[in-house]
């Protein structure tokens, strides 16, 4: 893999920073130990505006920094976290922003179309797939109850946000603010 330059290395530091804020949007639900967050929103813009390789990036040191720092959900961190019953959503992050890119570099502008697929793709199924199987593996429920409590709850708010990271991936392209269209690689 290709080193990133040092302006790349800002953009990862920025969207991982931008995910840590978006940890502090929390809602917790009483039904369900995975809270309702800004980041799933991050995630879709990472891949949308950096490309699959800075977004992957930009999420795994977010992941990394997460062992040693407070920066998930509700400024929680650590192993225990990431082991835990919403650790499986959070280790899907840099998949899902990889997929997300790939889906949207395709073409050097993507439509909302586009964008909104990826998003429903990488932000939606790629999240949920891995974050459902590790709540049931980890809360010893089974798959259904899993998808009960930590899917189904969650989809239209999600849903929202892909149409929502969409808007705003396509808005920020046409000022040039993000790096795939400002001229950098992915």
């Amino acid at each position: 893999m290709k080193r990133p330059t040092l302006r790349e290395t800002a953009y990862i530091g920025v969207f991982a920073a931008l995910m840590t804020v978006l940890g502090y949007v929390e809602i917790p639900l009483p039904f369900s130990p995975v809270p309702i967050t800004g980041q799933t929103f991050g995630v879709m813009l990472a891949g949308a505006l950096l490309g699959s390789r800075l977004g992957f990036l930009a999420l795994a040191v977010f992941d990394l920094a997460g062992l040693a720092f407070p920066v998930f959900a509700g400024g929680s961190g650590g192993l225990a976290v990431l082991a835990g019953p919403t650790g499986g959503y959070i280790l899907s992050w840099p998949l899902a922003a990889w997929l997300i890119g790939r889906l949207t570099e395709q073409v050097p502008r993507p439509g909302f179309l586009r964008l909104f697929v990826a998003n429903v793709l990488g932000g939606v199924i790629v999240i949920y797939a891995l974050g459902v199987t590790q709540l049931a593996l980890v809360a010893h429920i089974g798959f259904l109850p899993a998808v009960a409590k930590g899917a189904l709850p969650f989809l239209p708010g999600d849903l929202i946000k892909c149409a929502v990271a969409a808007v705003a991936a396509q808005r920020l392209a046409a000022h040039h603010l993000a790096p795939r269209q400002a001229g950098a690689q992915s």
